[in-house]
């Protein structure tokens, strides 16, 4: 997976440009808010994913442009391939010349990995973003993935909106229950199938990321990985997995009324992340927390490297000049031979790496 061409026209601060880069190691250096990151999000959104940094489509077009448009020319499945963007309240896509019907038609043609200082939020914040970070990754190895999570949220708000108005109206259990009945079960086997997806991804994952973590550690430490769900059947097939959500479904009724919204399912799942035991968002330093993230995200890329059979493009955006010069060796050598992307203030603090090709970014204009 290699980025041959971006080209870049109204996106955020970015001034018009075509952009080669290298094979290998990119550095990227310049101030704060001169666009680093934003040229790695332009390369990132051909992944097919929502921006890394959690920003609107309509966000990213740059102030006083009525659009934006993005090309790429990269390697990917053992050829020269072309997608296209053009954002302006929605990103619209084109694949070799085809338009797409949707952006995440893109997810599993080019592949890669982001690892940003806002990903410490997959420790320090709520299950939600851990969620989103294992449907995200398996979603670039199972693109149609993406229509199962379509299919669940469709269902959950639609129940969402039953019980909203049931109790709104205080509508007797009895009145909603023919409609609970109806979307229970198609919740129960939607949420069945993510819940086998996200517990198989991170049986996966565990091995890798704590092999990593292990390296990032000096051995001293380990890293494991579990996925909780009050659905999980050991041994259980997909049909057990339903048939305990449907009975969790069943049995919260009387409390989802109350709420007025569902208080049980895949949407309300975690991942445990633990180091020696002990939960690291409770237990975790600092210095712990940013390991075991960067543990996930490198078991992200190498996973995807071992199902598609060629490694992901790896953006580090300001992350290198935070570790110490053993770190630094471990990821780079973890990448060996991977297109990288890193970003920082000065380039001799990420990396003295003479094979890399370096370019300054200062208030949008990016120069070699």
């Amino acid at each position: 997976m290699i980025v041959r061409e971006l080209t870049v026209d109204g996106f955020r601060n970015l001034h018009p440009a075509v952009w080669t880069p290298g094979e290998g190691v990119n550095i990227l250096y310049g101030d704060n808010a001169q666009g680093k990151t934003n040229l790695l999000e332009a390369c990132w959104l051909f992944t097919g994913a929502r921006s890394f940094r959690g920003a609107k489509d309509s966000e990213m077009v740059g102030f006083g442009r009525d659009g934006a448009r993005l090309g790429l020319t990269f390697t990917a499945g053992g050829r020269d391939q072309e997608a296209a963007i053009t954002i302006r309240q929605r990103r619209q896509v084109t694949l070799n010349g085809i338009t797409l019907p949707s952006a995440n038609k893109l997810a599993g043609v080019f592949c890669g990995v982001v690892f940003s200082p806002a990903h410490l939020s997959l420790i320090k914040d709520g299950p939600e973003g851990r969620r989103r970070f294992v449907d995200a990754a398996y979603c670039q190895l199972k693109p149609g993935y993406i229509a199962t999570l379509t299919d669940f949220h469709k269902t959950l708000t639609q129940r969402n909106a039953l019980l909203r108005q049931a109790r709104e109206q205080s509508v007797p259990m009895s009145g909603v229950e023919e409609m609970l009945d109806l979307w229970d079960n198609t919740l129960a086997v939607a949420g069945a199938r993510i819940t086998r997806a996200r517990e198989q991804y991170i049986r996966r994952l565990q091995p890798l990321a704590a092999a990593v973590y292990a390296g990032l550690s000096g051995d001293r430490e380990q890293l494991s990985l579990r996925w909780d769900s009050p659905a999980a059947v050991e041994g259980g097939t997909p049909a057990d997995v339903a048939h305990r959500w449907l009975e969790l479904l069943r049995q919260s009724r009387r409390a989802d009324m109350g709420a007025g919204f569902t208080t049980v399912g895949a949407h309300r799942e975690d991942m445990s992340i633990e180091i020696d035991g002990l939960p690291v968002r409770t237990y975790g330093s600092q210095g712990q927390q940013r390991s075991a993230v960067l543990a996930l995200k490198l078991a992200e890329a190498s996973l995807l490297q071992e199902v598609t059979d060629e490694p992901p493009v790896a953006f580090l955006d300001d992350v290198m000049s935070e570790l110490d010069t053993s770190r630094q060796d471990y990821i780079l050598n973890h990448i060996d031979g991977w297109q990288v992307f890193i970003t920082c203030c000065e380039p001799s603090t990420a990396l003295k790496n003479s094979a890399a090709k370096v370019f300054s970014i200062k208030q949008g204009v990016i120069s070699e």
